[in-house]
């Protein structure tokens, strides 16, 4: 940016992206002083490099907000982990149900583990029905991302919820997040991250 450019001439671009062409760097230095514009190296590998006049001030701070945005707009996947075992009582299986419709609810994806024991590992076709019948009672919110299929002691399907509803997960989010306080300036106040908010969260209490 302006004395630190290298380069004996440059190609030089308007500060409305018109094209002025290829002049001296000092012409381009006083060109940029005299509308009082910052003149910055916009494609240092052309020969010649190509600058730009602009308020670089003002350049870094959209940019800035930009960022800011994108990475409030930005859909993460989360995959959430729910273990049961092949014979769960039927209080805990609702139990259970119930936090995976909230995680798909979510946005999320959801591990289903069926965890064998000694015997059970004789009677997979117990697993097998369990993530089936689950299946077909959260089939509003998601479908099976990954069929059921044996891992050692475990069975582990994947569940991934419909397009629509992680569309309105995301509303939902976009929606609390204009709620946001915002400062003295009007700007948006930046949240803490909370710790779990993106990768593999299990819940590993057992049936």
């Amino acid at each position: 940016m302006n004395e630190q450019i290298r380069a004996r001439e440059v190609r030089l671009v308007g500060p409305e992206g018109e094209q002025v062409g290829i002049v001296p760097l000092e012409r381009a230095l006083q060109l940029a002083a005299d509308v009082d514009l910052d003149l910055v190296e916009v494609a240092p590998m052309a020969r010649p490099p190509v600058c730009k006049l602009m308020d670089f001030g003002k350049f870094k701070y959209e940019s800035a907000l930009k960022a800011r945005e994108a990475r409030r707009n930005q859909q993460q996947t989360v995959i959430k982990e729910m273990k049961l075992r092949p014979k769960i009582d039927p209080h805990d299986y609702e139990t259970k149900k119930g936090h995976v419709v909230r995680f798909l609810k979510a946005g999320d994806k959801v591990k289903v583990t069926i965890m064998f024991r000694g015997r059970e590992q004789s009677r997979p076709e117990l697993g097998y029905r369990l993530l089936r019948r689950l299946e077909s009672e959260i089939s509003e919110l998601g479908y099976v991302e990954a069929a059921p299929k044996q891992d050692g002691r475990n069975m582990i399907m994947v569940l991934a919820p419909h397009r629509a509803t992680k569309a309105a997960a995301v509303a939902a989010t976009a929606t609390r997040g204009g709620a946001r306080e915002r400062d003295a300036e009007g700007a948006p106040v930046d949240e803490p991250a909370v710790a779990g908010d993106t990768g593999t969260v299990a819940d590993t209490s057992g049936a």
